[in-house]
């Protein structure tokens, strides 16, 4: 199953071009080599509510991806807005997928608690907030990257999700 991944970066100097995206590259590493998803869509926007909900809106409904995954925005910064904008798109909230990337983050610092990331649904894509650093990012993918396929087979009506769940 060939799945269609969008990367959202949220990053107020990587929107600048100060700052050079690693944490997307690491999450396109994964996307590939772990979930053999393709990436159909990547953007760089500021920490913006706004730009944040059309960016994700665009990457749902226009680009009809499976999964979204943002990186940036989910600390205690004022500027940090990832989750709110999340939030204000989706439809239906999937907190297990947070609490296990910080259960699994907790194993390695008590600072994976500081983590507001949430997921979602909106229509038939999953949406996950990814933390702003390459490790962190890694960490947290890895932490759920083997139950994604099950979660966008169910969302997608690919699989049958009475047998599952």
């Amino acid at each position: 199953m060939r799945w269609k991944v969008s990367i959202l970066t949220a990053s107020d100097k990587g929107s600048r071009g100060e700052r050079e995206d690693t944490s997307a590259q690491v999450i396109r590493e994964m996307v590939e080599e772990e979930l053999q998803g393709e990436i159909v869509e990547y953007r760089i926007v500021p920490d913006e509510v706004k730009e944040i909900m059309a960016s994700l809106i665009e990457m749902a409904d226009y680009y009809q991806s499976d999964l979204i995954l943002t990186t940036g925005g989910t600390g205690f910064s004022p500027r940090d807005v990832t989750p709110e904008a999340t939030m204000a798109v989706v439809d239906r909230l999937a907190p297990g997928i947070p609490e296990a990337m910080r259960a699994a983050g907790m194993q390695r610092t008590p600072r994976a608690m500081l983590s507001r990331a949430v997921a979602g649904i909106r229509n038939r894509t999953l949406i996950i907030n990814l933390p702003g650093s390459p490790k962190g990012v890694h960490e947290s993918l890895a932490a759920v990257i083997d139950q994604l396929p099950h979660a966008l087979g169910i969302l997608s009506q690919r699989t049958d999700s009475e047998d599952h769940s």
